[in-house]
């Protein structure tokens, strides 16, 4: 009866140390952000006019948690466009379930521009 116990204590252990071991799930906004990365790729350029910024993720009190810069060139524009909209509207969704709060800052859209072929969020640094 003793060897039952121990198996069975080794059984419920295992299974306790498997299920820690697991990471937690993915939230569905960064797998759509690795996602959409990944589609943007290196965002290279040769002008301004291929460049573009995308409004990503969501705050608390409404509004893109930032911009991302990206160029329209060897890119699915629609694919980019409904990428970001999917990823924008799952961040919303999280943030309403976790009761999260932001500091309800304006993120202004700072638009993009070609750098060095690469396209760049506009900043006092890049202004032109």
């Amino acid at each position: 009866m003793k060897s039952l116990h121990s198996l069975l204590a080794a059984a419920l252990a295992t299974t306790a140390l498997a299920s820690c071991a697991q990471p937690p799930a993915e939230p569905e906004s960064q797998r759509l952000s690795r996602e959409l990365r990944a589609l943007i790729g290196p965002a290279a350029c040769t002008s301004d006019s291929q460049c573009r910024s995308l409004a990503v993720g969501a705050k608390a009190c409404g509004g893109p948690a930032g911009y991302w810069a990206w160029s329209t060139q060897g890119v699915d524009v629609q694919r980019v466009n409904e990428l970001a909209a999917r990823q924008a509207e799952a961040a919303r969704k999280e943030v309403e379930a976790s009761g999260m709060r932001s500091n309800c800052a304006v993120t202004v859209d700072p638009g993009a521009i070609c750098v060095a072929e690469r396209c760049q969020l506009v900043t006092p640094a890049t202004a032109r």
